[in-house]
């Protein structure tokens, strides 16, 4: 398992800062979500899509995964057709990266019935996947929001061969999953792995901590993705940009990878 991090960590940080702070802590790949402290555009220009990769590719690093915005699970067709073309840009930007993956969420508008957002999001994941596989490049339903339970998320991959699961490590057991039972039904469908720690905090929400300060299974994770044979990416999910109290992330990036290296040595 290699790991990588996420530009979710850094907020204000440009490209070169976090290229610098990748080589410096040992990762060996990149996800972005943020470029120079904004969220990734599905309009970005190719100059700046040139010069992200030239800059990456220079420094050794492989971008894993283009995250984006996009919430599958709107009943309104226009609304889930604009959501879909999003999609589509998307993942040509990741083919113009050569990222094997982007990230869509669930995102059911308040009151949509389980039924009609499941429905909703296979229809709209669909022709996203199809285009995914003549670009070389995977879709992946994040365990999230609506969707944080693996049932729902592998409900969709159901409807939608070719689609894939990234698994957050936080919320299928925030909603009271154990690693067994995600692994289990995600199975080989799970290609990408955030990871992030936290405990409750008040009321449903959570607390997020530093690596191994919270009461997320991470080790046990860990163990269970072992014995399923993943050898994919684990990205640090340092979610700075939404929660400004969190450590910074001069403290978090380096103890992250210090903790997992930690974690694999000990599962392997």
């Amino acid at each position: 398992m290699k790991l990588a991090f996420t530009t979710l960590a850094c907020p204000n940080w440009s490209l070169e800062q976090v290229i610098d702070a990748a080589q410096r802590n040992g990762y060996a790949g990149l996800e972005l979500r943020l470029l120079n402290g904004e969220l990734l555009s599905a309009h970005m220009d190719k100059a700046t899509r040139d010069n992200v990769r030239a800059q990456c590719a220079k420094a050794g690093l492989k971008i894993i995964c283009v995250d984006t915005s996009v919430h599958l699970a709107i009943p309104d067709p226009d609304g889930r057709a604009a959501q879909a073309r999003d999609g589509r840009a998307f993942l040509e930007m990741a083919a113009d990266w050569d990222a094997p993956f982007i990230r869509v969420f669930g995102g059911p508008p308040p009151h949509t019935t389980r039924a009609a957002a499941i429905q909703a999001a296979a229809e709209c994941l669909l022709p996203l996947v199809e285009r995914g596989r003549e670009l070389g490049v995977t879709v992946l339903l994040e365990t999230h929001d609506a969707f944080s339970s693996s049932a729902t998320v592998a409900e969709v991959l159901d409807r939608v061969p070719g689609g894939g699961a990234l698994w957050d490590t936080l919320h299928p057991y925030r909603v009271g999953e154990q690693p067994v039972e995600t692994a289990n039904r995600l199975g080989n469908r799970c290609h990408h792995v955030h990871v992030k720690d936290g405990r409750p905090g008040s009321g449903e929400e959570w607390e997020l901590t530093l690596l191994g300060a919270g009461t997320v299974p991470i080790p046990d994770i860990l163990a269970v993705l072992r014995d399923q044979q993943y050898d994919g990416w684990l990205s640090v999910e340092w979610e700075k940009k939404w929660h400004p109290e969190i450590a910074e992330p001069e403290i978090a990036i380096p103890q992250h990878a210090e903790k997992l290296r930690e974690y694999l040595a000990a599962v392997r």
